[in-house]
């Protein structure tokens, strides 16, 4: 009886230490952590002790964290029995880190670096991808070997073994490229018919070659992922930017979350971009900052502060996500602890604002066309990497935020069959567009929808419908500007020529004076109850690259000209909003955009000047029961009068969420 006793008392203390982790679709806050293991590594565990983990989990209380386990080089960071490590351990960090996170009741993830492998491409030449020199790739794999059943899939339920919630794969879609190896050439010759390989953009065919690979990609995805659920059901995995700005296509694998990681420098306004891309998928997703400022050419890291991080973390659970924030692990696994009160303070921050963020769902506003087609028809590479296409979305999407407009991006699947949700639809410089949604575009302005169309090759797919005869060419205007301002450019135009009943705004100019005007630059028509705008010039390339107040205040115009939102902020363009809903409650989330983020040369910034007397108007058919400036918890005096429910924020730090209880 006493051994039973013993027994009993036993797993009664082992359950009661051991709390249950929330799942990735329950999450909200985590910590990301890798350091990319080396064959010169061999002190792996020296200096990480239980204690380190366990006061970082104390002191920070993420949902989960991610740490190294694999990263780019190909070498683990634990002691695998099927891949390559190095010759000596000092202890099993990937053991320690699960038995302390499931001691506080903290979900275990693993950064494991997918396509890009350098020993795995050194060792077994023959699982590497040809580049189109016919050269193997030193650090790529190929889709056609036997890496995935050899390596990863077995690593991956090695991992799975140790009782790790799941996996967070690197370097996957964004490290895809065309692989010209025999088997690739043989499938790709097979299932399309076409025997002349392409090897280049002017090449016939490149557009089919680099699809085919995609799809590739997907297939491999799909394998590994449904592998590992059928191994471990509770296993969960992402492909990290699958799915994403990088790869904006239809989710078809059943991935269990969607994540990715910013950029080191500009970190808020890219958050801004990215989340707005992963949001509308219809996934649980998170977005990663990296806490450090980073030039990829000196390769030197700035630690940032918790209020640019906060910025960053802001624009994110704005759009309803998730938020982790990277570190890296010194070379023996262990963790910077210096950092941990920027943790505690960034994991602060994001708790006080969860309640009134996560899982929101944006109030359709503004939504700006992610073109899938016109995408896949200009890029260069397999998935975007550093490809200077989606340039000119992010320069109108800037404009927009900053303009205090709530918008979101939505891919093709996203918008078709939703189009008459949206009081306005903005296509940004795409030179094609799905053909189907196109017909259901014109069919919702004729009903009553309002549409933006902008660059001087995009309004060509809507001449019939803009109320302007469009002259044969196209040319490059030195100076363009509206009211008595003027901004230099050199941008593409398309001359046109307004009909009679079609309103004109803006002009371009010869010279950098107002008066040298040679015509206008935009126009805006009524067509069936809707009305249709455009902007003839490549407006969102040009703000991308050269961003004025007087691009921003331009296109602002042109917006409220085709529909008035629900919400609008007056008082400081610094202020960029996200106007959601959830459970019949409106939730205004206010971020506050000023300081130094967007300076490249600068790497990291404690100076964020709180905005102050920002008049906010928000539309709703009944008075509000009432208004609170959370996380604050401050009720706000507010007035209603014809549908619109105005009131004052004294003062906005980094950022507040008006919750409008009806």
């Amino acid at each position: 009886m006493k051994i039973l006793r013993f027994f009993f008392l036993f797993f009664v203390v082992l359950k009661a230490s051991s709390q249950t982790s929330l799942r990735r679709s329950e999450s909200f806050f985590g910590l990301h952590f890798d350091f990319h293991a080396s064959l010169k590594d061999t002190l792996i565990g020296k200096t990480l002790t239980d204690k380190m983990i366990d006061s970082l989990l104390k002191k920070v209380k993420p949902d989960f964290i991610q740490v190294d386990c694999k990263g780019h080089p190909g070498v683990t960071s634990y002691p695998t029995k099927v891949g390559h490590k190095p010759k000596h351990f000092e202890k099993d960090i990937l053991k320690l880190f699960r038995e302390v996170t499931r001691r506080n009741g903290v979900a275990l993830y693993v950064h494991y670096s997918g396509v890009w492998d350098d020993e795995a491409a050194k060792n077994h030449p023959q699982w590497a991808r040809i580049g189109a020199d016919g050269k193997a790739d030193p650090q790529k794999i190929s889709f056609w070997g036997a890496y995935s059943d050899s390596l990863l899939i077995p690593q991956l339920k090695e991992i799975s073994d140790y009782g790790v919630d799941g996996v967070w794969v690197d370097g996957d879609c964004w490290a895809t490229n065309p692989d010209y190896s025999p088997k690739a050439i043989e499938e790709f010759r097979s299932t399309t018919g076409i025997q002349e390989i392409p090897r280049k953009k002017t090449d016939p065919h490149y557009d089919k070659w680099l699809e085919f690979h995609r799809v590739a990609f997907r297939r491999y995805v799909r394998k590994y992922t449904d592998v590992l659920h059928a191994y471990n059901p509770r296993f969960q995995v992402a492909s990290n930017w699958s799915f994403s700005a990088m790869m904006p296509e239809k989710v078809d694998i059943n991935v269990d979350f969607l994540s990715g990681d910013t950029e080191p420098l500009n970190g808020a306004n890219q958050s801004g971009f990215q989340a707005r891309c992963l949001a509308p998928q219809g996934k649980p997703w998170d977005l990663m900052s990296w806490s450090f400022g980073y030039g990829w050419e000196d390769q030197v890291k700035s630690p940032k502060n918790a209020a640019q991080l906060s910025q960053e973390a802001a624009q994110v659970i704005s759009m309803g996500g998730g938020y982790q924030a990277y570190w890296t692990q010194n070379h023996d696994g262990s963790l910077p602890t210096y950092a941990y009160g920027t943790m505690a303070e960034l994991a602060t921050f994001c708790r006080q604002r969860q309640p009134f963020c996560q899982n929101t769902k944006p109030v359709p506003q503004i939504a700006i066309l992610y073109s899938n087609e016109g995408y896949k028809s200009e890029i260069t590479t397999v998935y975007n990497t550093g490809d200077r296409k989606l340039e000119p979305m992010i320069g109108v999407l800037n404009a927009l935020l900053y303009s205090q407009f709530s918008t979101e991006i939505l891919q093709e699947h996203h918008l078709k069959g939703h189009t008459k949700e949206y009081p306005l639809i903005v296509i940004p410089e795409w030179k094609k567009i799905n053909a189907d949604l196109h017909k259901e575009l014109i069919e919702y302005v004729q009903q009553g929808g309002n549409l933006l169309v902008i660059g001087a090759q995009t309004i060509k797919m809507f001449e019939p419908q803009l109320g302007v005869r469009l002259s044969p060419t196209t040319q490059v205007i030195p100076n363009w500007g509206f009211g008595n301002l003027l901004t230099g450019t050199k941008a593409t135009f398309q001359p046109f020529e307004p009909l009679p009943t079609t309103q004109t705004f803006g002009q371009w100019f010869s010279q950098g004076d107002t008066r040298y005007g040679e015509g206008p630059i935009a126009s805006i028509a009524s067509l069936g109850k809707g009305k249709i705008g455009a902007i003839y010039f490549n407006f969102g390339e040009q703000h991308f690259k050269r961003e004025t107040y007087i691009g921003r205040d331009f296109l602002g115009q042109m917006a409220h000209q085709l529909f008035q939102p629900k919400l609008t902020v007056s008082g400081s363009k610094f202020v960029n909003v996200a106007l959601n809903q959830k459970n019949g409650t409106l939730y205004a989330n206010l971020i506050n955009m000023a300081g130094n983020h967007a300076n490249k040369a600068i790497h990291a910034s404690d100076d964020i000047p709180p905005l102050s007397n920002l008049k906010v108007m928000v539309k709703s058919s009944q008075r509000p029961q009432k208004v609170v400036l959370q996380p604050e918890n401050k009720p706000l005096d507010f007035a209603y009068k014809n549908g619109e429910v105005v009131f004052i924020i004294s003062k906005l730090n980094i950022h507040s969420i008006v919750e409008i209880k009806l």
